[in-house]
């Protein structure tokens, strides 16, 4: 214990992250979920210097001057700025730490299903400018089922749809390893760009991306709903320029998403028709995990069950299943050591 707290003071905690494409996650073995901050950048057009990152830099989505450019390093689960994203790491990593800062700990990030190595690679060596010493990565569906605390190391068939900002992944894990498995880059950010779109076409009104995803979080939900929502949306009028308000109702916010939920029911048909007979018997009966902040759409699992047939069952904190799988990685060590990528 005196060695931990020393290791620790001496600033060489290590870390497990979920690199999302909306909000990133820092797990400290022993402290559990040290930091859950949105992937944001905000930085002088001019100067190039970073005037804010994560919760504050997303504050500025749609306020900024034109000096200020505010940046979503991710995309799609993946590196779209590879400098962006090493100074956001950087910066969660500072925040996370503490005591003297001496020692550079080591990370283990999760990654998307089908990542190339281009992107693994990049994903590595952002991790290591952003001050680790050591970067290992893990796909998000296993870290899914370890944080879900799945018998994913038995001969069982476990299957879990993880949606996020920037993709949904559907996975069958049996044995410690990927079956099967469909990820689509179809997700929270989508919907949000849907909405925006529905709002434009129906109330030729353009809202901005912190609007969508409060309507999205307020209104959004799958299947009919027994009590109908409304609230005021606020945007701006395309014709006059002007200001305006709305009030928008679940339906409303049904029908702007169909398609991105579709996408995603079709990944999970594709994974159930091309998952073995054997690990199919053991899906019909233990059900399907959710977990991701998309996750969290009111009436998903009635859609799933009216879809597929399947039980769904939403994990204990959706929202940082994937953080906490991977830190279960980091703490077991060499008992995960296969779970890792190579």
């Amino acid at each position: 214990m005196f060695f931990r707290r020393l290791w620790n003071f001496l600033g060489g905690r290590n870390l497990a992250m979920d690199l999302g494409t909306a909000n990133s996650l820092l797990y400290c073995p022993g402290e559990g979920i040290v930091l859950n901050e949105p992937s944001v950048v905000a930085q002088d057009r001019m100067s190039g210097e970073v005037i804010a990152v994560g919760a504050e830099a997303k504050r500025y989505l749609g306020r900024t001057p034109e000096r200020v450019e505010v940046i979503r390093p991710m995309r799609d689960g993946v590196i779209a700025d590879f400098d962006t994203t090493s100074v956001m790491i950087s910066s969660f990593i500072a925040k996370a730490s503490r005591g003297l800062k001496l020692l550079r700990p080591r990370l283990i990030i999760c990654v998307p299903l089908g990542i190339t190595p281009v992107e693994k690679r990049a994903v590595i060596e952002a991790g290591q400018r952003g001050g680790a010493r050591d970067v290992r990565l893990i796909e998000e569906p296993l870290a899914v089922a370890i944080g879900a605390g799945l018998p994913f190391d038995q001969p069982l068939g476990n299957m879990v749809l993880d949606i996020g900002g920037g993709t949904s992944e559907v996975a069958v894990v049996s044995l410690s390893a990927i079956a099967h498995a469909e990820s689509i880059r179809v997700a929270g950010d989508e919907m949000n760009e849907a909405i925006q779109r529905y709002f434009q076409n129906e109330f030729q009104m353009q809202i901005g991306e912190n609007m969508a995803e409060q309507v999205k979080i307020t209104l959004g939900s799958a299947v009919e709903q027994p009590e109908p929502l409304s609230m005021e949306v606020l945007g701006k009028n395309l014709v006059e320029g002007a200001p305006r308000s709305v009030i928008a109702s679940d339906a409303h916010v049904r029908e702007a998403i169909r398609e991105p939920l579709n996408a995603i029911m079709q990944a999970v048909r594709n994974a159930l028709e091309k998952t073995p007979p054997e690990l199919a018997a053991d899906i019909a009966d233990s059900g399907l995990l959710l977990a991701g902040g998309g996750s969290l759409l009111r009436g998903l699992d009635v859609l799933i069950k009216r879809e597929t047939g399947l039980n769904a069952v939403l994990d204990s904190d959706p929202l940082t299943t994937v953080a906490r799988g991977t830190g279960r990685v980091l703490e077991k060590g060499k008992a995960y050591e296969g779970a890792l990528l190579e």
